[in-house]
């Protein structure tokens, strides 16, 4: 029987038992001593009363202000992941990517992203980036370099599929998604050579899904990291995927 009173009986029930009694002790001691039961009845209606809007405070504003900063720790936790990703398959995946578009190096012009841009500048990158149409082409670059980087990073996507923080950020699940999608495509094909040109053509679908997610989602986390990190963005900006003079060596 202890097992079932034990989880009635609470640490919360008891507690609740312990202030009741307590309560109801002192409103006796109030009574013993100045025998005016409409006082008590009087003070006990008005803090009645005023426990619902002690309610809605706690629920509406406090509870508000809690649920903010859990997101702010939360969205900061998220940047980190997003950084993570970059760092071991966005970056190199545009580098490879980017070879399979024939207007890869005009329009990476825009792209040269530098400590001078403000928030004007990257609302257009992010503007023309959403205009952008590129068109890929298969015959251009190597889709066994495209392969063998997802396949070797597989178990990282997947690490980062199951973070449920990411459900959170949309835009960058859907990159997730259409990245591992990608993968799986190309994973199925144990022989890329001699595919007919209609599964190539899907192919180049499938890579410019993941291209143009990539460079927007690219362009966000180097605004982030400009605004909140500039150590992370000083780096990034050297490593700049569409700069072909790129170097992390600080130059004079």
């Amino acid at each position: 029987m202890r097992g079932p009173v034990k989880k009635i009986f609470g640490w919360q029930t008891v507690l609740a038992l312990i202030l009741i009694s307590a309560s109801v002790a002192v409103y006796a001691l109030h009574y013993a001593i100045f025998h005016d039961l409409r006082n008590i009845f009087y003070y006990l209606l008005m803090d009645i009363a005023f426990s619902f809007i002690s309610v809605l405070l706690v629920t509406l504003v406090l509870n508000r202000l809690l649920v903010a900063r859990e997101k702010r720790a939360m969205i900061k936790k998220l940047d980190m992941v997003i950084g993570a990703f970059h760092s071991e398959v966005g970056h190199k995946l545009i580098r490879i990517l980017s070879v399979f578009d024939p207007q890869a190096q005009e329009f990476g012009k825009r792209l040269l992203v530098t400590s001078q841009w403000s928030g004007g500048e990257f609302a257009q990158a992010l503007h023309d980036m959403r205009d952008y149409d590129c068109q890929i082409d298969h015959r251009r670059g190597d889709l066994g370099a495209v392969k063998e980087l997802l396949a070797e990073k597989k178990e990282f996507l997947l690490a980062l599929l199951e973070n449920p923080n990411l459900l959170e950020h949309e835009s960058f699940t859907n990159l997730l998604w259409a990245v591992f999608h990608l993968a799986e495509e190309l994973s199925f094909r144990t022989d890329l050579q001699g595919l007919p040109e209609s599964d190539l053509t899907h192919l180049d679908g499938d890579m410019k899904r993941v291209y143009l997610l990539l460079i927007y989602e690219w362009i966000l986390h180097i605004q982030h990291l400009k605004s909140d990190y500039p150590y992370l963005f000083s780096l990034a900006s050297r490593t700049n995927p569409f700069d072909p003079s790129a170097s992390p060596i600080v130059r004079p």
